[in-house]
């Protein structure tokens, strides 16, 4: 069940008064880490949208982030069947563990994620000089370039399968999907577009 400020008295403090609470990224699916939340913490987190947990070493309430600024801001949170542990979907303002790396979990995160932290690395570097940066140099063209390049990969995807060259394929392939997210950023069209559409046509179906 998704959660909000109006309907947090669903969640079970009475059987569970500091609730395990999961952070997720919620552009690519990567468990960040995991806290404790009281009833003031899930409150102040919705407050605040910034996410805060129940520290059991301070005895306090604690704003992931309060100090190094790697804060975890919002997006949604949820609960269980059972109505006694948390998962909060969130972007992250930096890395989320203190040892420097993007997650406490370091290593465990979906391979499909990877599709998102791409886009946002092509995101970053549109701007940058196109003599240094290939992603750069495709936004510099025109935006026929980009056409071009979804189409000739395209094809050589579909070469690479009729000759049953799976290493060729794989290549292809990835040359195919950083071209297309790069075509979709010229045309102000998220990935997150993309997936929506094909959950509405899975329902559908």
């Amino acid at each position: 069940m998704q959660l909000t400020p109006d309907n947090l008295t669903q969640l079970d403090f009475e059987k569970c008064p500091l609730m395990p609470a999961i952070v997720q990224d919620a552009a690519t699916g990567q468990i960040l880490m995991q806290g404790f939340m009281n009833e003031a913490a899930i409150a102040t987190t919705f407050e605040k949208q910034l996410i805060t947990f129940y520290s059991r070493s301070k005895q306090r309430l604690w704003t992931k982030g309060e100090e190094s600024k790697n804060v975890l801001h919002l997006v949604s949170a949820h609960t269980d069947c059972d109505s006694d542990s948390i998962l909060l979907l969130a972007t992250p303002a930096g890395p989320t563990c203190h040892l420097g790396t993007q997650s406490c979990f370091e290593g465990a995160k979906p391979a499909i994620g990877f599709l998102a932290q791409l886009e946002q690395v092509i995101v970053s570097r549109k701007n940058e000089d196109p003599k240094t940066s290939y992603t750069a140099s495709l936004f510099a063209k025109d935006i026929s370039r980009s056409c071009q390049k979804v189409g000739e990969e395209g094809v050589e995807v579909a070469l690479a399968a009729m000759k049953h060259d799976k290493h060729e394929l794989v290549n292809e392939s990835a040359d195919l999907l950083y071209h297309l997210l790069v075509l979709l950023q010229r045309s102000d069209t998220s990935l997150q577009e993309v997936v929506e559409c094909l959950e509405a046509r899975h329902k559908s179906c």
